[in-house]
């Protein structure tokens, strides 16, 4: 191995960038092999420089990842690198270069439905604005740039597109281009900046290593134009825009899960006589049609859903009990509550070290900082409110936490020392050389709703209704 000082560490995407990114490797001949869509390894070894390693997260998280220099460079869309520069404008993160791939922008759009043609009537028709966003710090560079006084900020884990007009007016969303949008019944508004992919590095490794042989692979592929945040306004669309009539709001508001939790959510509905059209792997929509008129389906993240509920915009949801648990857990006197426990999508939350850590146990752990053998527990977690609970209840110090969007396992060993996940069998953890030393608790999928809601005397009826028939269907 080389010397660890000029060791090059390379954060790679997963996702949308993939492929293209995949063939930009190939193509400066650097050695990965593995680097594909199927991967189930994180961790990637260069066979032509064995100063080289790379490993693969989710696009959001390399920014963060070399900013605090764990990797010395990486690659991401822009909408990734400003959604941390707007907020932490000295995070040490360089944009070296633009590539020629990931095309596309950060939009603010809005619902067809809505009634709105332009940015102008969009601005005049009302004073407190719900913006939801994968991006909420550039959303909120957004409000502030157009002088919105009052918004508010939803933030999501994904599928923004589903949530306007009944739940925001508005969503800030990347998307290839404003046909794609407009597939979606959103009409562009302004495009924010591009999501075009780019290489960065760490300034930190810029000042004390020699990148020069790797970032030479890429010459080929490099575009050296700059990009910074800017909100430029989408030209109207030419012609006159129909106008289509606000929807009529509908008296229950109900929240189904997609992705693992899709399919038994599924099964269940049709068990119990809840005729719902396209809700399933197959064929999704996000907003399904039901054989009830007082009852509006939304399809969102099961992550989301707590919040959702809590601020009003859902009266019921279906989601998991660890994510109920992760937001009682930040806000305890949420308006949250659990109504019916559905059996299925059974996980638990455990913590796990890599198999070298010589622990079993987390007051090994609490011992090893104790004796100086790590200086801070570094915590990766999707679940940051009940890491956080379980570690000042086990009384570990110092800790810090890392939040993390998925592929949680990849941060060990050399990112994290501690990971508190969801497993089933834990056969993934091994797979990536990991242990679990510590359950935290049982997660099944269950009906959640507002406290608000299933007491109001004009939806108490339809909710019980919903309510008594899912009963009905775990009999």
């Amino acid at each position: 191995m080389a010397n660890q000082s000029n060791y090059i560490k390379l954060a790679l995407p997963k996702g949308r960038l993939l492929p293209a990114t995949a063939n930009l490797l190939a193509d400066g001949d650097l050695g990965f092999k593995g680097y594909t869509e199927r991967t189930r390894q994180y961790r990637l070894q260069s066979r032509n420089l064995p100063y080289l390693a790379a490993k693969i997260f989710r696009e959001k998280d390399i920014p963060i990842q070399v900013a605090i220099g764990n990797y010395d460079l990486g690659i991401c869309g822009l909408d990734w690198i400003e959604e941390l520069l707007v907020r932490y404008k000295a995070s040490a993160v360089v944009k070296i270069s633009a590539l020629n791939y990931g095309g596309g922008y950060v939009y603010a759009a809005v619902s067809y439905k809505s009634g709105i043609s332009n940015l102008d009537e969009f601005l005049a028709r009302q004073r407190n604005w719900r913006i939801v966003s994968e991006y909420p710090n550039l959303a909120e560079a957004f409000a502030l740039s157009v002088r919105m006084r009052r918004f508010r900020i939803f933030p999501v884990w994904g599928d923004a597109e589903v949530y306007p007009p009944e739940n925001a007016e508005i969503a800030i969303l990347g998307a290839r281009n404003r046909r794609q949008l407009e597939r979606k019944g959103l009409l562009p508004l302004m495009k924010l900046l591009p999501t075009k992919a780019m290489i960065i590095a760490s300034q930190k490794s810029l000042n004390s290593k020699d990148l020069a042989s790797v970032l030479n692979c890429f010459a080929s592929k490099l575009d050296n134009k700059e990009f910074s945040l800017s909100f430029e306004e989408l030209s109207r669309k030419e012609g006159s825009i129909e106008l289509l009539p606000r929807p009529e709001l509908k008296k229950v508001r109900l929240a189904l899960p997609d992705g693992h939790q899709l399919p038994p959510t599924a099964q269940l509905l049709k068990r119990v006589g809840l005729n719902l059209s396209h809700y399933s792997v197959e064929a999704l929509d996000y907003h399904p049609s039901v054989d009830l008129d007082w009852l509006d389906i939304k399809v969102i993240r099961p992550q989301d859903m707590p919040l959702q509920v809590a601020n009003g915009n859902f009266d019921l949801a279906i989601t998991g009990r660890d994510w109920l648990l992760d937001h009682v857990y930040r806000f305890p006197s949420s308006p949250v509550v659990e109504l019916l426990d559905l059996g299925f999508g059974k996980v638990k939350v455990v913590a796990a070290t890599s198999q070298e850590m010589p622990v079993s146990t987390i007051e090994e752990v609490k011992q090893l900082l104790q004796k100086g053998k790590l200086s801070t527990l570094r915590v990766a977690s999707e679940y940051v409110n009940i890491s956080d609970k379980y570690l000042c209840d086990h009384h570990v110090s110092p800790y810090k936490l890392i939040l993390t969007w998925g592929t949680s396992e990849a941060f060990l060993p050399e990112d994290a020392d501690l990971l508190i996940d969801n497993a089933q069998t834990g056969r993934t953890m091994a797979e990536h050389n990991l242990k679990i030393i510590d359950t935290l608790c049982e997660s099944t999928a269950c009906l959640i709703g507002n406290k608000e809601s299933i007491v109001s005397p004009d939806r108490k009826e339809e909710i019980d209704f919903l309510i008594q028939m899912m009963r009905g269907g775990l009999a």
